[in-house]
C-alpha cells in the first residue's frame, strides 16, 4: 500500500518520543483463543518484543492500551519492561491525559499503532498514527503510515525498526544490544 508523503513521515518519525500501542490485533493477531479450562491465550510475535526493547535502549519508552483486560497481556507487558499498561479501557483516550502528565510529551510526540474502530479516537489524536497492514479501512484512512506485516505477525517490529532508522539510532542500537 502506497504510503502517505514521506517527508511527513520523516517528520512524525522524529518528534515520536512515546509509543503506544492496541494489543489484540497488533500485539496479536486477534485471534482470541481459549484453552479447555476457560483461560485465554495469547500469540505475541517475539521480533516484535526484541523491537520494543531496542527502543527503550533509545529512551523511547512504549504503553499498551486494550479493553480487554487478559493476565497474558499483563505477563507479556512484564517481560518487556513496558511502562505501562491501560487495561479495561473505553474509550482508549481517557489515557491520554494521565500519560501526558507522566511523560514529558506532547500529543505531537506520540505514535499509537492501532487496528480497528476502538482505536480511531487516538489515531486521530496523536501526532504519528500507524495502522496494521489488516487494519480496517477506516484506520488506515487516518494513519500516517500502513505497515506492510499484518498484527501479531512483525508490524510492531516493522514500525520500531522505521523509528530507529529514521532517528540514526539503528547502527548503536545494534552495537551496543547486539555487538554488531
Amino acid at each position: 500500500m502506497p504510503q502517505k508523503n514521506e517527508n511527513e513521515l520523516k517528520e512524525k518519525i522524529e518528534k515520536t518520543k512515546l509509543l503506544i500501542l492496541d494489543v489484540d490485533g497488533v500485539l496479536t493477531d486477534g485471534h482470541i483463543v481459549y484453552d479447555s479450562e476457560g483461560r485465554e491465550l495469547k500469540f505475541f510475535d517475539a521480533q516484535d518484543g526484541v523491537g520494543i526493547l531496542m527502543l527503550l535502549d533509545v529512551g523511547i519508552r512504549t504503553i499498551w492500551v486494550t479493553i480487554k483486560p487478559s493476565k497474558a497481556i499483563a505477563r507479556r507487558a512484564e517481560d518487556l519492561k513496558i511502562e505501562k499498561c491501560y487495561e479495561g479501557v473505553h474509550p482508549k483516550t481517557k489515557i491520554l491525559e494521565e500519560v501526558l502528565k507522566e511523560h514529558p510529551v506532547t500529543l505531537e510526540e506520540i505514535c499509537y499503532v492501532g487496528d480497528d474502530l476502538i482505536d480511531l479516537g487516538m489515531m486521530k489524536t496523536v501526532g504519528f498514527p500507524v495502522a496494521v497492514a489488516n487494519a480496517c479501512q477506516e484506520i488506515k484512512d487516518v494513519a500516517v503510515y500502513v505497515t506492510e506485516k499484518t498484527g501479531g505477525r512483525g508490524a510492531v517490529r516493522e514500525i520500531t525498526d522505521l523509528i530507529l532508522k529514521l532517528k540514526g539510532e539503528w547502527e548503536g542500537v545494534l552495537s551496543a544490544r547486539f555487538g554488531q
